[in-house]
Order: C-alpha cells, then structure tokens, then sequence
C-alpha cells in the first residue's frame, strides 16, 4: 500500500478521535469531557507517545486547554502542532506555559499579527506562518513543514474541521475511531460533509482491527 508520506513526502498521519455511538464528539455546548472511559484514554496516550507530534485545530486547544502529553502511559512526549490561523490561543494555554513549551509549535497564516506572534514567541513557542486555504492553514503545507523538521509520524486529535479536511483529501494513513456506548443526540459530530454523494464513493479501507477497552470499542483501520 503507498502512504500518503510516500506520495508527497509527508509524515505519516494518523487520524484518531473518540465519539459517542451516534457519532458525536461533544454535545451541543461543547463538552467532551469524557466521551471514552479511562482504558480508551490509556491506550490514546499511547498512542501520543507512538509519533513524533501530535496535532490539534484551535477550537479543540480553547474548548479543552489540553496538555498534549503522556500522562496515563508510559514512553515520551511529543512535538505538539496547535492549528491556529489567526492566533486565538492564550497565553495561559497549557501548551504554552508548561515545561515544554519548546516543544509546542503554533501554525498560523501569513496574516497572523506579528505582534501575536513575539508575544507567543516569547514564552518558548515557535510560530511558523504559512500561506492560508479557504479553511485557514494550508495542512499540506504544514505537514511538509513538520517532515523538513524531522517529524516523520502526527497524530491528529481534531476538532472536527481538521479531521473532516484530511478525510475529503484522503490526506492521512491510518484511522482510529473509539465508540464509546453512549448516546448524545444533538451535538458536535466527528466528521462533516465530505461531498460524497454515492456510497461506491465512500473513504474505505485496506485493514481494519477492531478490538475493546473497557466498554468502548476501538476501530483502527488503514487507508485503502
């Protein structure tokens, strides 16, 4: 199978998100807090420790102030990659006021403020400005930027605009979807509109291993 890193020299991507059974990923306010029990987030810490960088949209960093980190397995933390194409984050984020704020990089357009960007800057992070697409951050891009880097592997954990853009551009290598027994009506769902209009058209895959933790079941699959 050719990887989407051996056609156009980027890492490999993974893919990885925790939804409720009827595919949502946080309700209708936001929260998310926590869709997965404690076993699936284990074994998504692990996954962390497994790639060179883990990747979030802005949206996720202001909903969650996550620390991006390996807390609950063990091995080491990675490059984190925060999307973020007119510098939102605060500068009370986690990711930036932890001791591994050199190891955060903030992804921005070249509209971003360049003000934003020394204040950023000087707290340890790197701000890398690219040229934007209709949705922000040109990821294609970015993702060439990380490989030049030394980046080889990113783990994407959302949000739902990042992730529904990689799947239209069949932009990634592997998938892992945990489905958590619960049911949250109205909500945040995982994946967006992907303009597939016939089912023959529908993003399918090469292998898949489906396994449990706890009561969550986790789909991990590569690309066809």
């Amino acid at each position: 199978m050719t990887t989407s890193s051996e056609i156009s020299k980027l890492p490999f991507i993974t893919v990885k998100w925790a939804q409720s059974l009827d595919g949502r990923i946080a309700t209708s306010d936001g929260d998310s807090r926590w869709i997965s029990g404690e076993e699936a987030r284990r074994f998504a810490h692990q996954l962390r420790s497994e790639h060179d960088a883990v990747l979030v949209g802005i949206g996720t960093a202001l909903a969650d102030d996550p620390e991006l980190t390996v807390r609950l397995a063990s091995g080491r933390n990675p490059a984190r990659v925060i999307v973020d194409s007119k510098l939102r984050i605060p500068t009370s984020a986690r990711v930036l006021t932890d001791g591994a704020v050199s190891r955060t990089l903030i992804a921005t357009t070249e509209s971003a403020s360049s003000e934003r960007v020394r204040e950023i800057e000087k707290l340890g992070a790197e701000v890398i400005r690219l040229p934007g697409a209709d949705s922000g951050v040109d990821l294609t891009t970015l993702f060439e930027k990380l490989t030049e880097r030394g980046i080889n592997s990113v783990l994407v954990e959302g949000g739902n605009r990042i992730i529904t853009s990689l799947l239209a551009l069949r932009r990634f290598d592997r998938l892992v979807g945990i489905i958590a027994p619960k049911i949250v009506g109205k909500g945040i769902e995982a994946v967006g509109d992907l303009d597939i209009s016939r089912v023959a058209d529908a993003i399918t895959f090469a292998s898949v291993e489906i396994t449990r933790l706890g009561p969550d079941v986790v789909f991990d699959a590569r690309l066809k």
